[in-house]
């Protein structure tokens, strides 16, 4: 009887070991890519979940400033999670093919005119506008084909539901349609992240977008419209809402042809809405409605956030001698201005702000001009132990759910800035869980 080889037993099984170890990475990992990273803030929520052994992997990622030539947020987004699979560069001047295979694309991407210049003949191609970045995600999605993700979560400025002012709804009705045409069906959700217990009074459209042959897909396909938005979908369960009665909705059916959106979105009337914060499409049809939030859980405030005071280095305290600038700043006030195109001189008028920032509830918006030492309408001031301060780089991270010191390494104006510039990771972990759920 011959001996068996021990060798390429051990081989074999190895191989199959490694077989279904592929396998079982396959079935448990979403894999995805994060555009327009930022500091990672999509990264860092979704990261944070995990839903029956089940997770996200971050297979590639890009971020890139054009205004600037040293790169501060990639730099960020490098130090905290290495350079493997990250881009720097240009997303315009990539090459479809160098992005890997992916289940979701995520990105906050900017708002823009997302206008059509013409169609190109004999294929789906758009001409879009130069540097718009919307195309860019446009194009991986109509050059991955087959391939491309079966999922979108990407976010937005809420005043995308009603831009540009002369045809509102023109833009978010061009990004609806074009889904529609790659095969996406579309939840959206506007979502002030202090009205689920978050601490930051941030506002923020949400769309997810889902391929056919997905379960979330079928939850939009099998459902009523109030079904989906009250109950089912996916902003639904992670974000609750008090029940919508269906009269309270509004219905509409997109063009395919983009230029004709273009041109001819809501002319007759242009100051009406046609998107509201909560809504779903699919097959070129779409409901839409306003809603209220429903939330009972602990709510975080600006208080709860606080560095220990002696911790404060003192450039962050206002001086005696400065604090009537700030008050000026925050106070109601007119102000003769002059148009430089007419020459028209006009009164610019704006009411008082509360100063200083409570600290019994959620913080201001954080933008990207909150650091810096001068005296601003929109920084946050606060007064502990009677000194009135600006908020550090870490309390800002804090607002924003990020952990202490993730853009450490770059300049406090800076680290302000890439603030200003990212989301709350909070409300992208809900959203993540319930992604996690329907896959």
């Amino acid at each position: 009887m011959k001996t068996p080889n021990l060798f390429n037993i051990y081989q074999k099984a190895e191989e199959q070991n490694n077989m279904n170890t592929e396998m079982v990475i396959k079935t448990q990992t979403i894999r995805t890519i994060e555009l327009f990273a930022g500091v990672g803030g999509f990264r860092i929520g979704l990261e944070r979940v995990k839903e029956k052994n089940k997770k996200f992997q971050i297979v590639w990622s890009n971020q890139w400033e054009p205004s600037t030539k040293t790169q501060h947020a990639s730099d960020v987004y490098c130090a905290r999670f290495g350079y493997e699979n990250h881009s720097n560069e240009d997303i315009s001047t990539v090459d479809v093919s160098e992005i890997p295979t992916h289940d979701l694309l995520v990105g906050g991407f900017p708002c823009q005119d997302y206008s059509v210049a013409s169609t190109l003949k004999n294929s789906h191609g758009i001409v879009g506008k130069k540097g718009v970045l919307w195309w860019e995600i446009y194009r991986i999605l109509e050059e991955k084909k087959d391939e491309a993700p079966k999922y979108l979560l990407l976010e937005n400025v809420d005043r995308l539901l009603k831009s540009p002012a002369l045809q509102r709804g023109r833009d978010f009705a061009i990004i609806l349609s074009s889904l529609n045409n790659l095969g996406y069906a579309v939840e959206w959700r506007v979502i002030n992240a202090s009205d689920y217990g978050m601490p930051q009074r941030r506002k923020r459209i949400f769309i997810f977008a889902t391929k056919i042959d997905t379960k979330s897909y079928k939850i939009i396909s099998d459902n009523l419209p109030k079904i989906v938005v009250n109950e089912k979908g996916l902003f639904a369960k992670a974000f609750p809402i008090k029940k919508v009665e269906e009269n309270n909705f509004i219905y509409g059916k997109l063009s395919n042809d983009l230029v004709d959106i273009t041109n001819n979105f809501n002319k007759m009337t242009p100051k009406k809405n046609s998107f509201l914060e909560a809504g779903i499409m699919i097959n070129g049809e779409y409901w839409t409605t306003k809603y209220e939030s429903k939330y009972e859980g602990e709510k975080i405030v600006l208080g709860q956030l606080l560095e220990d005071e002696k911790n404060i280095p003192e450039e962050f305290f206002i001086n005696e001698s400065e604090l009537e600038k700030w008050k000026y700043q925050k106070g109601a006030k007119s102000i003769e201005r002059v148009n430089k195109t007419t020459g028209h001189k006009y009164l610019y008028s704006e009411g008082s702000m509360g100063f200083p920032d409570c600290l019994e509830k959620p913080a201001r918006t954080i933008i990207t001009g909150e650091g810096g030492a001068s005296p601003s309408r929109f920084k946050h001031v606060i007064k502990v132990h009677n000194r009135y301060r600006r908020l550090t780089p870490i309390e800002l991270e804090r607002l924003n759910m990020f952990p202490d010191n993730h853009t450490l390494g770059v300049s406090n104006s800076k680290r302000a800035f890439l603030m200003g510039n990212a989301l709350v990771v909070g409300i992208v972990e809900k959203l993540g869980d319930g992604i996690l759920r329907m896959s």
